[in-house]
């Protein structure tokens, strides 16, 4: 009894350690700036809800909604492209047979170690001589490449743990490569389907450094650059602003995790298992 007492006080002190700084951060968008720098308590001393009509007023002439929907842009776009090319990547290399797949599949996993850093100049140079700097392409469109191979390994250890007996009975009955994908392999890989759509969703709302590089103008930016528009804003940083926008930030991120909290879960394990 006392064991399992005490594991639940460890556990209970450690979720509150790691949902700290998130409680520090909603109960800071309520606070004046001054407060926010020179006090250390959670709960705010004045309570106010102008910093959030300062954030609905929009900064440097743009609405807030425009950032959303610039952000809902790149993630629904690279979520997209992420989930059908890897998917068709995967498929390739699971199921298909062609000469070097194996010195290409290796090739693959090794750009997982490669620095993203190293790539940003080229590929800024190809995208500025196709004339798409400040554009959502730069974005997106790696995506449509499939030039993720963490999800397309994860995808392709999923299907090499589906029978293929089925496959066979598919072929039987007619079907190519194709139609054996689209109906028999694609709806049973769900599980790690959903998986990189949501890892994709994630990773796509909060990027800020390829953001960064990529847009220019306040038009374009997606919500995590816009965070930098209240910074030295009128020769102030506003900090209260960019608290709450920090807050709107995060709960789109938040309902899509809790939403698809069970497929997520269900996606990893079976994963996991498969491989």
């Amino acid at each position: 009894m006392r064991r399992r007492v005490l594991w639940h006080v460890v556990c209970l002190a450690l979720l509150a350690g790691l949902l700290y700084p998130v409680g520090w951060l909603v109960s800071a968008s309520f606070k004046p700036a001054h407060e926010i720098l020179s006090s250390l308590r959670l709960l705010p001393e004045q309570v106010i809800i102008g910093n959030y009509a300062e954030v609905f007023r929009g900064m440097a002439g743009v609405s807030v909604w425009r950032f959303l929907t610039n952000s809902m842009v790149v993630s629904v776009g690279s979520v997209i492209g992420n989930v059908v090319s890897c998917a068709l990547a995967a498929y390739a290399f699971a199921w298909l047979r062609f000469r070097l797949r194996g010195l290409l599949f290796a090739f693959m996993i090794a750009t997982i170690m490669l620095p993203i850093h190293v790539l940003l100049i080229p590929q800024y140079t190809i995208f500025h001589r196709m004339d798409m700097i400040d554009t959502f392409w730069p974005l997106v469109l790696p995506k449509i490449l499939a030039t993720d191979a963490f999800f397309v390994f994860l995808i392709v250890q999923f299907m090499r743990g589906l029978p293929r007996e089925l496959g066979d009975a598919a072929r039987i009955d007619g079907c190519g490569p194709v139609r054996t994908f689209a109906y028999v392999v694609l709806p049973l890989s769900k599980p790690a389907l959903v998986t990189t759509a949501i890892f994709t969703f994630i990773w796509s709302w909060n990027d800020f450094l390829s953001q960064l590089i990529y847009l220019n103008t306040p038009e374009n930016y997606t919500l995590p650059l816009a965070l930098r528009l209240f910074i030295d804003q009128t020769s102030q940083t506003s900090y209260g602003a960019m608290m709450a926008m920090s807050v709107l930030t995060l709960v789109p991120i938040g309902l899509f995790f809790f939403a698809f909290q069970r497929l997520l879960v269900e996606g990893v394990s079976t994963t996991g298992l498969n491989g």
